[in-house]
């Protein structure tokens, strides 16, 4: 039986959770949901992100400890998600002992090996984005994504052989043993290998709140290297051999991901594990921004959505629903929340919820339900199935939803074409027909959407089961 190892980033306890993080881990959950109805096994790991000089500054404003800041908002991530139906296997905090244990020995096995090495650096520091910046990614002298100066630092630091590695890490790519999708990803992968990068720093000087160095306590680990040992931390390297050969060794691992972090994932990552002496993740998809009515999502603008606000409007499987079938997954979109309303009535009120009570509705005045199912309905379920399967092994979250979404098509036009409402007075024969027609093909809708609309799946169910039709989604 297959293993399949999906994770999200880990968020930044700084951010309060928003539909740019709901986004990614909502497609996680559906992505394990669908592989485990494939008969495959899987472990669904998302977390938080929690140390660095951001972290420690934003508490000390606030007046609390970094570790009691850490603590309210991780909690937060995990009510959302919760809220949202999303079930992990694993929450990981990287102020977690076992995390910072296994960090503690990565890095240590690091030096044994030589793949370190101290040095004195000075350097641009963005402390938003907690990284270092070459003055060719400034925009006016100023970090693009926050709008602030980076601060200029001088310390001396461990730093990792990235150099050695890149070779490895561009062959392992072209040779698709770590595949990067979309192919736009890739490709800016390839571009960023041939821009001849430097060794980077694992360790900082002057940052207080993180994991120390094992074999120099001046020094802690610099926290994108904490943040990426998450994904073998959660599963036992470290301190449990067995779970992490299952599921890292003898798995295949996926990383969903946002592109501004993808020279951290698919160059710096597989570079330390090979310099470790473990195996490189299998796959990783990047997807795209959100702005938000043209906007980018910022504080500033007052534009980020709160996925707890869309919820309270229209419901857990919607919210889902809606995020997803935004844009293809892997693209830039832009959310128009006036037009949330408006798809939320086409496609699920007045689309799948209205298909389901007229079913429901016919099935209820009759007793004989044949087994027989017409040969076109069988064809047409049979393709769109086929399809959403396979959008779904290549991660095409949106366009799956669009196969299962032709299937309601479908069944709205059979109902109009055979007039069921008809036949039920003039030919009980065929009526009994149609309606074994129209349930097989709600009972398939319902298994299809299952990832996606988990409740909602259930409650078809039990509406063909009980024959009795209640409303799936109140049109607003």
């Amino acid at each position: 039986m297959e293993k399949i190892l999906i994770t999200t980033p880990i968020y930044y306890v700084n951010d309060r959770p928003h539909i740019g993080h709901a986004y990614t881990t909502i497609a996680a959950d559906v992505l394990t949901r669908f592989f485990r109805l494939q008969g495959k096994q899987v472990f669904f790991l998302t977390g938080t992100d929690e140390h660095g000089a951001k972290v420690a500054d934003t508490a000390e404003k606030l007046g609390k400890s970094p570790k009691d800041f850490c603590d309210e908002n991780s909690e937060k991530f995990k009510q959302v998600w919760s809220s949202l139906g999303i079930k992990y296997d694993y929450f990981i905090r990287t102020t977690d002992e076992r995390h910072e244990q296994a960090v503690k020995k990565f890095v240590d096995k690091l030096k044994q090996k030589g793949a370190i090495y101290e040095k004195e650096y000075e350097g641009l520091y963005c402390k938003g984005c907690e990284k270092f910046l070459l003055e060719k990614d400034l925009s006016d002298g100023v970090c693009p994504d926050h709008q602030t100066k980076p601060e200029k630092i001088s310390e001396k630091n461990y730093f990792f052989k990235l150099e050695e590695h890149l070779k490895q890490v561009g062959d392992l790519i072209k040779d698709n043993k770590i595949k990067i999708n979309p192919d736009y990803a890739n490709k800016e992968t390839i571009g960023l290998l041939n821009q001849n990068l430097e060794d980077f720093s694992i360790s900082r000087q002057k940052v207080k709140w993180g994991i120390d160095l094992p074999f120099d306590e001046k020094q802690t680990v610099y926290v994108w290297v904490d943040a990426l040992l998450n994904y073998i931390s959660a599963i036992g390297y470290g301190d449990n051999d067995e779970q992490f050969k299952e599921w890292w060794t003898d798995s295949r691992t996926i990383h969903l991901l946002a592109k501004d972090i993808l020279k951290f994932h698919a160059i710096f990552w597989p570079a330390l594990l090979l310099a470790g002496g473990e195996k490189t993740p299998d796959s990783e998809f990047i997807h795209g921004f959100f702005t938000i009515n043209g906007q980018k999502m910022s504080k500033t603008l007052g534009n980020v959505i709160d996925p707890n606000d869309l919820i309270k409007q229209f419901g857990v499987d919607a919210t889902r629903y809606l995020l997803l079938s935004q844009f293809p997954f892997g693209q830039d979109g832009d959310i128009k929340q006036e037009k949330f309303i408006e798809k939320y009535n086409s496609d699920l009120a007045n689309g799948l919820g209205n298909l389901v009570a007229r079913v429901v509705t016919l099935l209820a005045k009759t007793e004989n339900v044949g087994t027989e199912i017409d040969s076109k309905v069988k064809e047409v379920l049979k393709s769109a199935k086929d399809n959403c399967n396979k959008s779904m092994e290549n991660f095409e979250i949106y366009e799956a939803l669009g196969e299962i979404w032709k299937i309601i098509s479908f069944c709205d036009g059979y109902i109009n074409e055979t007039k069921p409402w008809v036949l039920v007075k003039e030919d009980l024969e065929k009526f009994n027909g149609v309606i074994s027609n129209l349930v097989y093909a709600i009972s398939e809708i319902s298994n299809l959407i299952s990832p996606f609309l988990p409740e909602t799946s259930e409650r078809i169910k039990n509406q063909i089961k009980e024959k009795k039709s209640e409303i799936l989604f109140p049109r607003i």
